[in-house]
């Protein structure tokens, strides 16, 4: 069976430093013919201000991140996903980019975040504006592995349930949620929404955040956790940095979608008559 796999972070400003909490994460893993290890939003750099995640993107260190990581994912043979690293769009905007590589090393996908967190939130930072130097992307990516079926989605998405319903009719049955919950929205709806997402695509979630006091002053929820097409929790992290896995059950997916066909039930995967005004 496939193996799924989030590590949950405390990211820092050194991409150096977060490359080798990566890597001796991968050194403790037992790794399986299919391993999918998901990694959290911002994994390569965070604690500093958007205006320096533009200027990683315009540098050429954004070139030796990936070669990295995918030097990774071919020494210690899993399908890597770098929750979000910004790549280069202008002079003036980057994009939050989940970077997909195989266990050979090669980059096979690639999503950037379609929904931008540009709001005020009563935290240390107090309001969040992600627009003025990242842009949203435009379009879903559902990506083969080998049994594993993976939708990619990063963070604020988690809110936007018609994107998981796209992921689910494109064919998905897991899906990354790589993301740096604030504190205080975490402490009320991460949970909650995870489970949500999982019971209405009846698919395994994956979802790897970010955790602690960083140095921008940002707070991070951190409860990173496996949920399976149940909405049943099958492992999380809480506060403290480290990796979770769990087996990635065929059958239970099959079960769950022939015992409560929703898929075929869903009647808006076609046509409605809505009632417009004379």
């Amino acid at each position: 069976m496939p193996t799924l796999t989030a590590i949950q972070m405390h990211s820092v400003t050194d991409v150096s430093a977060n490359f080798a909490f990566i890597e001796a994460q991968l050194e403790m893993l037992t790794v399986d013919d299919e391993h999918l290890v998901v990694l959290p939003e911002c994994c390569l750099y965070f604690g500093g201000n958007d205006s320096q995640q533009l200027a990683l993107a315009n540098s050429s260190v954004i070139s030796d991140m990936e070669r990295e990581l995918a030097r990774l994912a071919k020494q210690y043979r899993v399908y890597l996903l770098a929750g979000s690293v910004p790549t280069r769009l202008s002079d003036n905007k980057f994009q939050a980019s989940s970077l997909l590589f195989d266990n050979r090393g090669q980059r096979i996908a690639d999503y950037q975040k379609l929904h931008l967190f540009d709001v005020d939130v009563a935290d240390n930072s107090k309001h969040y504006r992600e627009s003025r130097y990242t842009q949203a992307g435009d379009k879903t990516v559902v990506q083969t592995l080998q049994q594993i079926q993976l939708g990619l989605s990063i963070c604020y998405d988690l809110r936007f349930p018609a994107l998981y319903q796209q992921l689910a009719q494109q064919g998905a049955n897991v899906i990354s949620v790589p993301a740096a919950f604030t504190q205080l929205t975490g402490q009320a709806h991460w949970q909650p929404l995870l489970q949500a997402r999982a019971i209405e695509t009846q698919c395994y979630i994956v979802a790897a955040g970010q955790v602690g006091e960083h140095q921008n002053g940002r707070q991070t929820h951190g409860h990173s956790m496996i949920i399976d097409p149940w909405g049943e929790i099958s492992c999380c992290l809480a506060e403290q940095v480290g990796s979770i896995s769990t087996k990635l059950d065929m059958s239970l997916l099959a079960k769950v979608r022939n015992n409560i066909p929703v898929a075929k039930h869903n009647r808006f995967n076609c046509s409605l008559r809505t009632n417009e005004p004379d």
